[in-house]
């Protein structure tokens, strides 16, 4: 059973999604502000917001955004609602710091679907040995990566994009393929997304000045490079 808050201010919506939730075996808090919401999550830490993007006041992206600035929630796990379709706003919710995306109208079986996905997502990874390469150290048990002693502060989606990567070295991950690995279930996740955690993935590596071990391969994917000629594409 997790717990789950439903940041939602259209009443309908909110107990329908808590219903379904409810019988799924989940433990339901409603919100109908961004205010309630951050009370809540103050009070005890979810482990997993469904957050409307249109609420009275603050919006849910905004407050996404400040979740993911603050220590305590950056990793908390966000799926948006909203009734914004455009990929300008996908992406704009994609780089708030949300989880996955899901336009209104949407179907409760597909909403439940993402919320197993992102919940396996959380699940820590086996505690696999550490990986290095070109002094980037990535470890699955204390879910640190540094470079060169220096500890670079990445979010929970680039963690496990990078372990993938570093295990991986060298090859070309398709996006559909990183999607597949890296995210699973990825029939409900469009492939821009990877573009999205790609360049935050870059950030995250750019105070070290290793941001170019990643490399773009038109045309067919991403590749993570030990070699020093490494150039961002």
């Amino acid at each position: 059973m997790s717990r789950i808050l439903v940041v939602e201010d259209e009443s309908a919506i909110a107990e329908l999604i808590a219903i379904n939730l409810r019988h799924a075996g989940h433990e339901i808090t409603l919100a109908a502000s961004a205010e309630q919401a951050q009370s809540e999550v103050d009070a005890q830490l979810p482990d997993l917001v469904v957050l409307d993007w249109m609420l009275p006041g603050q919006s849910g992206l905004a407050l996404a955004r400040q979740w993911r600035a603050d220590t305590r929630t950056k990793e908390l796990p966000i799926i948006l609602l909203t009734a914004r379709a455009a990929e300008q706003d996908k992406v704009s919710g994609l780089d708030a710091g949300a989880d996955d995306y899901l336009t209104k109208p949407f179907s409760t079986n597909e909403l439940m679907a993402r919320i197993r996905a992102v919940l396996r997502r959380k699940v820590p990874e086996a505690l696999d040995e550490a990986v290095e390469i070109a002094g980037l150290r990535l470890d699955p048990a204390t879910r640190r990566v540094s470079h060169r002693e220096r500890e670079l502060k990445l979010g929970p989606t680039e963690f496990r994009l990078l372990h993938f990567l570093m295990k991986h070295p060298e090859r070309v991950h398709s996006r559909s393929n990183l999607l597949d690995r890296v995210w699973g279930d990825h029939v409900f996740i469009e492939e821009r997304t990877v573009d999205v955690h790609i360049k935050r993935l870059r950030e995250a590596l750019s105070p070290a000045g290793c941001s170019g071990m990643l490399e773009t391969v038109r045309g067919a994917g991403y590749r993570l490079t030990g070699q020093a000629s490494a150039a961002v594409g």
